[in-house]
């Protein structure tokens, strides 16, 4: 049954589960999380009813779970399922979508290993986590798509550790510290390294990142670290950031993940003063998928849509940053073929509509109440 508060439904559209929605000129681009589905274009001009019109399909050993689109492009995820030598590469696959129903391969770039796991894209530079021989794990690439059927890279970093052939050793297990996710704000990176916590780069000279700040708290949180979005606008005068930790692949026992606030007004000494939590998890520990997810990416406003997992939407007010507090919520029915919601993704497009993607099935499209 629904529960919701301060939200109401608009649409909805039965999608196979997905990773990641994004929405351009009234067109929702699908990111799914399982083969043979890759992406898929869905007509949302009258969000009441919206219409499947393309649909991308992807070989077995590849999950294509996230997707870019601007300038005329849509960028999508390869990431190899499989330790297996041989098959389909891993990579960047990017389509000409001049025409949203008829997407247009231009090019693949491919990576060794693993591919590409997330990514920001500006209409020309593409900002990811990938896969680079002789590194360890996943690490910061920048890549020029002026032209986008010849990718030019633009530069690339990684954490002191994770370059094992040019002689570093790393100082965690495996490959706990990896980039997960970079997002561009004018000249910085806010790049997220999983259980390497967040770091804060400055590429103003994108041949040569440097590394401004970081935090990592994990340990002791037992949570890796998702993403980390610059809030567009003062609070209370000062520069914040919204960190949230993923509620998977914990380190040991510990509660479910939090939303972060941090003070970046000086962006050298990043510092965390609050976070946010769902009042009826506390600190009890909770089985994998029922915390902290990702907020949207794109904040317009102080309130802020966060998918949090088995907890569905949960609109975050951080107008007052030291006491942020839950003003709405939408949890959908417990989708067909699985135990319970998993909302793991959410965007806000020009209109207001926020749409919300469960990694199992279905998307909904939503407004404020």
């Amino acid at each position: 049954m629904v529960e919701a508060k301060g939200v109401r439904q608009v649409g909805y559209f039965d999608s196979i589960g997905g990773g990641q929605v994004v929405v351009e000129r009234g067109f929702a681009y699908i990111a799914h999380m399982k083969a043979p589905h890759g992406t898929s274009v869905v007509d949302v001009r009258d969000p009441k009813n919206p219409k499947l019109v393309a649909s991308v399909e992807i070989p077995p050993e590849i999950h294509s779970h996230k997707v870019r689109v601007g300038n005329g492009l849509m960028l999508v995820n390869h990431e190899r399922m499989t330790d297996e030598p041989g098959g389909v590469a891993g990579g960047l696959a990017i389509y000409d979508i001049a025409s949203p129903a008829a997407p247009k391969l231009i090019h693949k770039w491919e990576t060794p290993d693993k591919g590409v796991h997330r990514f920001d894209f500006d209409g020309r530079y593409f900002y990811g986590s990938a896969s680079q021989e002789g590194y360890l794990g996943t690490i910061t690439m920048i890549l020029d798509l002026a032209d986008p059927a010849r990718p030019r890279e633009a530069g690339r970093w990684h954490m002191p550790g994770q370059w094992t052939a040019g002689g570093e050793t790393p100082d965690w297990k495996g490959t706990q510290h990896r980039c997960h996710h970079p997002l561009r704000f004018g000249d910085r990176l806010y790049v997220s390294y999983w259980h390497g916590g967040f770091v804060i780069l400055d590429i103003s000279d994108m041949a040569r990142p440097k590394r401004l700040s970081g935090l990592d708290w994990s340990p002791p949180f037992t949570c890796p670290t998702h993403s980390a979005v610059l809030v567009p606008f003062p609070l209370q005068g000062r520069r914040v950031a919204l960190v949230a930790d993923e509620d998977v692949n914990k380190i040991g026992v510990g509660p479910p993940a939090f939303l972060w606030l941090v003070d970046v007004t000086d962006e050298t000494r990043p510092v965390p003063f609050s976070s946010f939590q769902l009042d009826h998890l506390g600190d009890k520990e909770q089985p994998p998928m029922t915390g902290c997810h990702q907020p949207v990416e794109k904040i317009t406003s102080t309130e802020v849509p966060v998918a949090w997992f088995a907890n569905g939407l949960r609109v975050v007010d951080i107008a007052k940053p030291h006491a942020p507090r839950e003003v709405a919520h939408f949890v959908p029915d417990t989708p067909e073929g699985s135990r319970r919601v998993s909302s793991n993704d959410v965007f806000v497009d020009d209109r207001g509509l926020i749409y919300l993607i469960d990694r199992v099935r279905g998307l909904h499209i939503l407004e404020r109440a």
